[in-house]
């Protein structure tokens, strides 16, 4: 149990480093193997235990986190409820592989690879390789993206337009909310109140507030390119 929740017994995490690139490099043999079955025929009814499965696993990790997180001290109303992009979005994949429900898959889609992508290039957590946490971030995050994607090459679903629009309209109703989370309990969840610290890609969206804007048009453009790369690339099913 020490080594579980000794932090100090584990280095930085580093971008760009050797632990970031073995992440995307799982990431990318995963693609591979989904770009592999979406060239075959196979019955994907067979799959549905497997499905429910990683949907166990990921809210195991998911839980497991918010556990060490309040074994350590760290976990507090302004940081740790799950009101992140990704957050947010790993919820939905779970329920999406438990019921296979086509509304989700669109924001899986779109907001969860759109999110997940943004934060495997530009990592916002501490400790790197082997401790929990790089494990949780890395699973997580991969498993939105391979959720998604499975869904759209293996299983046939298809990205719309009308899914970017809800999708969009969906993040929109949340920001209010999650604002006023923000102001009350003096968080700063989905990056509404400053930038992280580390550095990521709202660095290059201008100052506060007007980012905040740069980040609705960043993710249209993001939600449309998806659409154009996935919309013709899906297995018939």
């Amino acid at each position: 149990m020490d080594r579980f929740i000794g932090d100090d017994d584990y280095h930085q995490f580093i971008f760009w480093s050797a632990d970031h690139k073995l992440a995307l490099v799982a990431l990318g043999l995963l693609i591979i193997g989904l770009l592999i079955l979406k060239g075959r025929s196979v019955n994907t009814t067979r799959y549905l235990w497997l499905e429910r499965i990683f949907a166990v696993t990921l809210l195991i990790i998911e839980g497991l986190y918010h556990m060490w997180l309040f074994t350590t001290e760290q976990w507090h109303l302004r940081q740790s409820l799950p009101l992140e992009l990704c957050s947010l979005s790993l919820m939905v994949t779970i329920v999406l592989l438990w019921t296979g429900n086509r509304y989700l898959y669109q924001f899986v889609l779109y907001a969860g690879i759109g999110g997940a992508v943004q934060a495997m290039l530009t990592p916002v957590m501490n400790w790197s390789f082997p401790h929990f946490r790089y494990f949780h971030f890395f699973y997580t995050h991969i498993g939105i993206i391979i959720t998604a994607l499975y869904f759209t090459w293996v299983k046939g679903y298809r990205p719309t337009l009308r899914g970017i629009g809800g999708t969009m309209l969906t993040l929109n109703i949340l920001l209010p909310f999650i604002w006023l989370i923000n102001n009350q309990l003096g968080g700063n969840y989905m990056f509404l109140r400053e930038k992280p610290g580390s550095g990521s890609v709202l660095d290059l969206l201008g100052p506060y507030p007007w980012y905040i804007l740069s980040m609705e048009g960043l993710a249209l453009s993001i939600f449309i390119i998806l659409w154009t790369l996935l919309r013709g690339n899906v297995t018939k099913k």
